[in-house]
């Protein structure tokens, strides 16, 4: 059995490791910032998510929640290219949604996205970009989305793929899941959702992302969020530049290191 001081010492521990881990979500989320406007995971994400944006609402005026919008990265994006469209982001962490505040015009609320602060059918749109596998439950935060979209408004939802390549990656920027197609299929339509449309993509680069991640020692880094020689960059930009004309041709692809999800909600 334990005595006080045993328990004094297994407390102070616990504080530590807590501290630690709050540290480390701070780093990765200023990494994230400093990366996300160039690296070619980003940019492929922000490409692949505002296409299908565009293919749902045109040109037209629209409001438009990033559920869980990190550091601002498509927001920020969005509000250059797309001035007809209105975004409000959330997310609930205060270091990410401050650094976000300070990079995009848009209204950034704080809060989990198992409640989020917003009118029932207020949005046109609900964009969520790898968050949704952070969270222990994840349908909470779909049933969500599914409130504050308006009837026949728009899902796009991307989340990490196959349970078989957990990494050091999701422990460092701790993951909850990788989902497979049947199961994100499945939590999409079960609250409601209809008209779910699925694509792997990143399929061009897997094999690489399997021997970094499965075969390779972890890098000190932690994650791979982090900054790329402007050559290598260049490549691996041009390398899913060119997948995504392949998707737009045959419409979903087979394979890949994340899951691309649209949806719609009836009405």
């Amino acid at each position: 059995m334990f005595n006080r001081t045993d328990r004094r010492w297994l407390g102070l521990g616990k504080t530590l490791c807590d501290g630690l881990d709050a540290l480390m979500e701070i780093e990765e989320y200023h990494k994230m910032a400093a990366v996300e406007d160039e690296m070619w995971y980003y940019h492929a994400l922000r490409t692949r998510v505002m296409a299908r944006l565009r293919g749902a609402l045109g040109s037209s005026s629209a409001e438009i929640l990033d559920a869980g919008c990190g550091t601002g990265g498509l927001i920020r994006q969005a509000e250059a290219s797309t001035t007809a469209w209105r975004w409000t982001g959330v997310d609930l962490s205060p270091v990410a949604a401050g650094i976000a505040r300070s990079r995009v015009g848009a209204e950034i609320l704080e809060a989990g996205l198992e409640k989020i602060p917003a009118q029932s059918e207020q949005f046109d749109a609900v964009v969520s970009t790898d968050v949704i596998y952070h969270i222990k439950d994840d349908e909470a935060a779909l049933r969500e989305m599914f409130r504050v979209l308006r009837p026949g408004g728009t899902l796009v939802l991307n989340v990490p793929a196959y349970r078989w390549l957990w990494s050091y990656h999701d422990i460092a920027v701790h993951s909850q899941r990788r989902y497979s197609r049947a199961e994100l299929r499945a939590k999409v339509s079960a609250v409601g959702f209809v008209d779910v449309n699925l694509t792997f993509w990143n399929l061009l680069l897997l094999p690489l992302v399997v021997i970094r991640r499965k075969l390779l020692p972890a890098p000190a880094s932690g994650s791979d969020v982090q900054s790329y020689s402007p050559l290598l960059n260049g490549i691996l930009k041009g390398i899913l530049t060119g997948e995504g004309w392949l998707l737009k041709v045959v419409g979903r692809l087979p394979a890949g290191s994340s899951l691309l999800a649209v949806a719609r909600k009836p009405g």
